[in-house]
């Protein structure tokens, strides 16, 4: 039996996500387009209608605040060069950091090489940004703060209360954007509560599928398209919807809300169990202690990254070095070198990181499977 420890880039669908997408793309009349006029658009309408309701109201906003894409990068993309396109007057200068994902890193380059000004604050040993670096860097002629609200490969979790209380000091016109891939469905998120103004979402991180993300964009807020065509949803992006995505990633979402406090509070116990007995067999946490409990980043003494990866794939257990996005670049983790991680540690760095589904077994199994492949090597 396998052990799955990658879910940070990628989760298994929930069986009862598997039976609705089956049950949808079987059906004689659950196929069609919400656009089209005769009774089978306007069943697919319906669906992808109540998935809107049920969405918007697990996650605290107004169902005119979201709008489906088709991955977290399409809706990184979106808010980032959509608001800066849309709002020309509102600044040409974005703050941010280099520990960001690939989604808002590229999105600002490419705004760079347009003219725009992109400032990189650095962030702390815990991999949070520098407040004191933000408070300087931010003027009137900030557009936009993108963050990340929980840091794919460390964990690190965005002091988002700290940030909004500086942007609200130096300039209130400054939009916030929160890139919550890693952070829905294991973080309470309410939307109209959290004093931002565009987040980005993806569907396969929370046991939904791949293929449907989700950007939430303020009342108020103007942000040219990405994609433009036949006009859906609002001529926010073109395209038709798909209703069983929808209603497979409001399944989901719904299922992650059920106990995630909970969840939180019993996968904290089980990281800090873990991390105890790596650290027992020489190990180095790189994850800061108050990381979001479901990433953990280690270092191996003796072992490269991608070594462990494989001797602890043999065994049946799945973790990855760097984001998957990332991974076939056999680079040294940016994240973790911005963290000011010397390079001979971060090139042995394993991420593990877990779903509300694993165990304290598969942790004990993991532990006794790294000891033996230590006894192996003679490490």
């Amino acid at each position: 039996m396998s052990i799955y420890f990658d879910n940070s880039a990628t989760t298994k669908p929930l069986p009862e996500v598997a039976r609705l997408v089956y049950e949808t793309l079987s059906g004689e009349e659950t196929f069609g387009n919400p656009g089209s006029l005769h009774r089978l658009g306007v069943l697919a309408e319906r669906d992808l209608n109540e998935s809107l309701e049920k969405i918007s109201k697990l996650l605290s906003c107004k169902k005119e605040e979201l709008i489906f894409t088709s991955c977290g990068s399409e809706s990184v993309n979106t808010a980032i060069m959509g608001y800066m396109h849309q709002n020309p007057r509102a600044g040409k200068k974005i703050i941010s950091t280099k520990t960001e994902h690939k989604a808002s890193l590229e999105s600002l380059a490419r705004l760079e090489k347009e003219g725009y000004e992109v400032c990189y604050i650095p962030v702390c040993a815990d991999g949070k940004p520098d407040l004191d670096a933000l408070e300087k860097a931010l003027d009137e002629n900030t557009a936009l703060i993108t963050f990340t609200h929980v840091n794919n490969e460390s964990g690190s979790i965005l002091p988002l209360s700290d940030i909004i209380a500086i942007r609200n000091k130096k300039n209130r016109n400054t939009k916030i954007h929160l890139d919550c891939v890693q952070s829905l469905g294991k973080l309470p998120i309410a939307l109209s509560r959290m004093g931002i103004d565009i987040a980005s979402f993806s569907g396969h991180k929370i046991h939904a599928l791949k293929g449907f993300g989700l950007l939430f964009i303020k009342s108020g807020v103007r942000v040219q398209p990405l994609i433009i065509g036949g006009g859906q949803q609002k001529g926010m992006r073109s395209g038709t919807q798909s209703p069983y995505l929808a209603s497979a990633f409001a399944l989901a979402l719904e299922k992650a809300y059920e106990n995630i406090d909970e969840n939180l509070s019993k996968m904290t116990e089980l990281r800090d169990g873990f991390a105890e007995d790596l650290k027992g067999i020489g190990a180095e946490i790189l994850s800061p202690s108050d990381a979001l409990p479901y990433v953990l980043n280690v270092s191996f003494p003796s072992f490269q990254s991608e070594t462990m990866l494989h001797c602890l794939e043999e065994k049946g257990i799945y973790v990855s070095t760097v984001s998957a996005c990332s991974s076939k670049t056999k680079a040294v983790s940016y994240v973790l070198s911005e963290m000011g991680i010397r390079r001979e540690i971060a090139q042995n760095a394993v991420r593990f990181s877990f779903s509300r589904f694993n165990t304290k077994e598969e942790m004990d199994q993991t532990i006794a499977s790294i000891k033996e492949i230590y006894d192996r090597y003679k490490v």
